[in-house]
């Protein structure tokens, strides 16, 4: 006798979405996509391609039908946590990328519908997922390099995405930063105490949208180890990913990884290959790797390893990063952002 299938709904088919959707179809045979919703009326020509049965302009009606076990939240960021509200009160499992909102409070309300209502629910930081990062999270946690000092991350987009999405991301701490915020957090094993931000604008659209496009980020955790996270909207060489851990008994890291594996060196001049160009190829694995864990835990009913407590935190540090940035100074997170 087959098992029933996990029947999983698709809300949002931007860039995101497409590769959800494309992992969920080639990869895991124990789900059925039973419906994708877009206000992009083009998109239903995905039902064609995934063997895709049901096309909901609203999410609305993908949430409220009844053969949908679990929803894929891939929407703009501006529209998270209402979706999440709506399809946990309908008793929905919910996978939503970040960040889940731009306001803290509302992050927390969702917090408590997630709590009152018992679904379960997973939060898309990716990185966490690359075999890499877990290569070396698992060196980290076994003492491979003693205690933990500093750690240095490097994230630096190879183009600024466009002005339209900047106006609505809630800026670049909260957009693209808030990975490197989780990634901190997640080798450091511990709550980040104080933080400090400073930046600037190369770019004169971003600059007049009331972003900035390039930042670097000291963070303090309560266990005495030291972050430094820097970035760019714009890094004409590449996807530039990297992290550096350095503790009392050494040190570990991951360089870029590169579109060939050839180099060459000699006395003239030093050749080596450009950095994978983006998201998309740099974090392929991770994303399948997240969405396993996903599906596992629908399957084995298992709590997702990074929920709406690692979004809250997040999402915490990063409002602070634009509030030390805005005030040039110190944040302090004991007290944020009741008294700041």
């Amino acid at each position: 006798m087959n098992k029933k299938k996990i029947c999983i709904g698709v809300i949002g088919v931007g860039r995101i979405g497409k590769i959800h959707l494309k992992n969920l179809f080639n990869q895991f045979k124990s789900v059925e996509i039973g419906a994708i919703s877009d206000t992009d009326k083009k998109v239903e020509k995905f039902c064609k391609k995934y063997n895709i049965k049901k096309f909901y302009k609203s999410y609305k009606n993908l949430i409220i039908d009844k053969s949908i076990d679990a929803v894929l939240i891939c929407s703009p960021t501006n529209l998270h946590s209402k979706q999440i509200i709506f399809a946990a009160k309908h008793n929905k499992d919910i996978f939503c990328e970040k960040p889940v909102d731009l306001s803290l409070e509302k992050t927390k309300e969702v917090l408590n519908i997630i709590n009152k209502t018992k679904i379960k629910f997973m939060i898309g930081f990716n990185r966490r997922f690359d075999p890499d990062f877990m290569k070396v999270k698992r060196m980290v946690n076994n003492g491979k390099i003693g205690k933990v000092q500093i750690i240095k991350i490097t994230s630096r987009d190879p183009n600024p995405p466009s002005i339209d999405y900047i106006k609505n991301s809630g800026g670049l701490f909260i957009d693209m930063t808030i990975h490197d915020f989780d990634m901190a957090c997640n080798m450091a094993n511990a709550k980040v105490s104080e933080v400090y931000a400073t930046g600037n604008t190369t770019n004169k659209k971003i600059n007049r949208v009331g972003d900035i496009d390039t930042a670097l980020t000291t963070l303090k955790f309560e266990n005495g180890i030291i972050c430094s996270i820097d970035n760019s909207r714009k890094s004409v060489y590449g996807y530039d990913q990297r992290i550096e851990i350095f503790g009392s008994k050494g040190m570990c890291g991951i360089t870029n990884k590169n579109n060939k594996k050839t180099f060459l060196m000699n006395g003239k001049e030093i050749r080596k290959p450009f950095p994978k160009d983006f998201f998309i190829t740099r974090y392929k694995q991770a994303y399948i790797n997240e969405m396993r864990e996903f599906i596992n835990c629908l399957i084995n009913k298992d709590i997702p390893s990074v929920g709406i407590e690692n979004a809250i935190m997040s999402i915490r540090i990063a409002l602070a990063a634009k509030l030390s940035y805005k005030e040039n100074r110190k944040v302090e997170l004991k007290n944020f952002p009741n008294k700041c």
